[in-house]
């Protein structure tokens, strides 16, 4: 099964299988806390790993997401706002994917008394 010895989770377990450094993969990890609509600035993400300098690093990290359809590289945005760029591109994309999950926080949300329950 690709290498992955049957298990989908193994590259999550072994980042090596994907070439990503131990800073790289802290970034990833911090990533994924960023709860379903909301964002958190690069700025935060490096304060999260230990490393509150290490702000460029961050975007570059975030910029070697092998998954980004599960790690939400998407929700880090510059700390004036700005959503900055996505995949190192300045398309929109970014802005537009932010928005849509504020769009629909409240029909995953556990709150029943949310839209849509």
């Amino acid at each position: 099964m690709n290498g992955l010895s049957g298990n989908l989770f193994s590259p999550v377990k072994k980042p090596s299988v994907v070439g990503l450094t131990d800073l790289e993969w802290s970034v990833l990890k911090a990533t994924l806390t960023i709860p379903f609509g909301e964002t958190r600035s690069y700025a935060w993400v490096a304060r999260q790993i230990g490393r509150p300098k290490a702000v460029r690093a961050v975007g570059s990290a975030l910029r070697k997401n092998p998954w980004p359809l599960i790690i939400p590289c998407h929700r880090v945005i510059r700390s004036d706002g700005s959503p900055g760029k996505y995949a190192g591109k300045d398309t929109g994309r970014k802005k537009e994917l932010i928005g849509l999950e504020r769009s629909l926080r409240g029909y995953f949300s556990l709150d029943r008394s949310a839209p849509g329950r």
